[in-house]
């Protein structure tokens, strides 16, 4: 099953949104939800982000990205976030 990181990265940090990580977001937000299709887990994490504070917040140098993976590859994704 898939699930959703989405990220929200500066362009000042990362000019090109294929740079964008979850190393240099400013904020990484994991969808609860898992999914078998990679079009509706993208879909989905578009709309997850939409609804939080964070989404409404986004300044016009933000810049969205959402990656689906496998649900363990999010879980040591996010793991990791804390060794930086």
């Amino acid at each position: 099953m898939l699930t959703a990181l989405v990220l929200v990265c500066s362009i000042a940090t990362t000019p090109n949104l294929r740079d964008c990580d979850t190393n240099n977001a400013r904020a990484v937000m994991r969808v609860p939800e898992a999914y078998t299709s990679p079009a509706a887990c993208a879909m989905q994490g578009q709309a997850h982000v939409a609804e939080t504070a964070i989404g409404r917040s986004l300044g016009s140098n933000d810049r969205v990205k959402v990656v689906c993976m496998l649900q363990s590859e999010a879980e040591e994704a996010l793991a990791n976030l804390g060794n930086r």
